[in-house]
């Protein structure tokens, strides 16, 4: 169960958009990001990583969009439980093998 977030997704959202406009004018680029988290109450670096995940998912940066991250995670995920489920079946295998070799009385 992931954590409870900290800041709303209507204030995350407002923050990053206001974030991403000021920082596309160069007047107001320099230290727009720590204005802007003053501004709406959310630690400056909460603010940052957010502006960099949406330019990220909007393809203005380079990296793992985060669909792509949620589908990476997932596909892990799935491997995780078919190598657990692949060794129980193992496991059982050769026990009913060893039970076969057994002479029976």
């Amino acid at each position: 169960m992931p954590a409870p977030k900290k800041y709303p997704d209507d204030l995350r959202e407002r923050a990053t958009r206001l974030a991403i406009e000021a920082r596309r004018d160069p007047a107001s680029a320099v230290g727009a990001i720590r204005r802007i988290a003053d501004q709406c109450g959310v630690h400056p670096e909460a603010l940052r990583g957010w502006v960099k995940k949406a330019e990220i998912d909007a393809g203005d940066r380079p990296g793992i969009t985060s669909s792509d991250a949620e589908r990476l995670a997932a596909l892990e995920r799935e491997v995780r439980e078919l190598r657990r489920a692949n060794q129980i079946l193992k496991s059982a295998a050769s026990f009913f093998a060893a039970e076969l070799d057994r002479p029976s009385r």
